[in-house]
């Protein structure tokens, strides 16, 4: 697995052992990141689910200040530290191992510009996540929520008042993007 774009481009990264976790896919993030954008100026992210921090770190690369990245998994937390080691990354990162929703639920601190939501496909954690996220204001007012999930699942068009800005499937993952929705 490599890092596609920024600071940290073409520079591998380690895979989560075992089959605990499924990661995206470099296809699949490059797609991402070319419909979120190429590049950020700053803003802070949250990768719940994180994995390998693939996603989180990708972020960092592109320009993200600050990134936090949850799993519940010791080993996906022993990756991500290791992965952050590997590349030198030592400001504007937090590794917290948490169950998502206990984490949101006791997080204090500023919403975030971007958060990403991958649980494992066969977990239906999504909508209530997305839900609490809207209660807790948890998303900038110009924040961007991606859900990744499974290309058969199906999730509302609205939660409170994030709303599905965008959907697209890629082999067997579909990707559904947030966002606030527009004040008239």
């Amino acid at each position: 697995m490599r890092i596609i774009a920024g600071n940290y481009r073409s520079r591998i990264i380690l895979e989560v052992p075992g089959e605990s976790t499924r990661p995206t896919t470099d296809k699949n993030r490059e797609k991402i990141f070319n419909i979120l954008g190429q590049f950020f100026s700053g803003g802070q992210a949250l990768d719940l689910f994180a994995g390998s921090g693939a996603m989180g770190i990708e972020a960092l690369s592109r320009g993200i200040e600050s990134c936090i990245f949850v799993d519940i998994n010791h080993k996906a937390i022993a990756t991500i530290k290791e992965n952050l080691k590997k590349l030198g990354i030592t400001s504007g990162v937090k590794v917290d191992q948490s169950e998502a929703m206990l984490y949101l639920k006791r997080y204090l601190g500023r919403p975030f510009d971007l958060i990403f939501l991958d649980p494992p496909y066969q977990q239906t954690v999504i909508p209530s996540i997305l839900a609490f996220i809207d209660s807790r204001v948890l998303l900038a007012q110009d924040g961007v929520i991606v859900c990744e999930t499974d290309r058969n699942t199906l999730l509302n068009d609205q939660y409170g008042k994030l709303i599905k800005q965008r959907e697209t499937v890629e082999g067997i993952s579909k990707f559904t993007f947030y966002i606030w929705e527009v004040q008239q």
